[in-house]
């Protein structure tokens, strides 16, 4: 099948999130890079590809064109079905969508409300920027993160004793917070633990 994924390389967190997917699959899609911070994807052309002008995309060989990092793992899922990364039984999905949706919400949001209010790097593009209440997301940033901490207590990986996509997930939103500045808590031992665990695996340099 002839795909190509629209990219942007690191530290963007979303793109990320899908070359992992793909190096655990062992599947290679080619890269069209999408240059952020040249505003690329504001073009013309790109909004014409994802209406909100974000990566990733992946275009399909008809001209389809798929947005949102689940959305897209959920139809490479149905391509490449080994290993499985969203579960093999009813409940396993149920268990990784449950916790893709967590770590979204109580990881990701917060540090990105810091990136967007409070990082001098979106300065420019975030107007106005609420400094206070994006600063106000380094606690709880930290907060989520001895939550999880907490829950990954006896255990591997995020959504239970196998990598998923709830790791993909929480993995890029770590990294992708600590390059803007919020660290993860010398505390969360269980978190560092896991994060070790899941940098060592090779898709993690995807």
């Amino acid at each position: 099948m002839d795909m190509k994924l629209y990219n942007t390389p690191m530290p963007a967190p979303n793109p990320r999130r899908v070359r992992i997917f793909l190096a655990e699959k062992g599947a290679a899609i080619p890269l069209v890079d999408v240059a952020l911070v040249k505003g690329e994807h504001k073009s013309a052309d790109h909004v014409a590809r994802n209406s909100l002008g974000q990566t990733p995309v992946l275009e399909l060989d008809d001209g389809t064109c798929l947005s949102e990092t689940v959305a897209i793992c959920r139809y490479l899922e149905s391509l490449y079905p080994e290993p499985p990364l969203f579960g093999r039984t009813a409940l396993e999905e149920a268990q990784v969508d449950m916790w893709v949706r967590r770590i979204e919400f109580q990881v990701m949001s917060p540090a990105g409300n810091f990136w967007r209010h409070a990082h001098p790097f979106t300065a420019k593009v975030v107007v106005p920027q609420y400094k206070e209440f994006g600063e106000a997301n380094r606690g709880a940033y930290e907060k989520a993160v001895m939550w999880l901490d907490g829950e990954l207590a006896g255990r591997e990986f995020v959504a239970g004793d196998v990598f998923t996509m709830a790791d993909i997930c929480a993995l890029s939103s770590v990294d992708f917070a600590d390059w803007t500045g919020l660290k993860v808590p010398e505390a969360a031992g269980n978190v560092r633990a896991w994060h070790a665990r899941v940098s060592a695996r090779g898709s993690a340099g995807a």
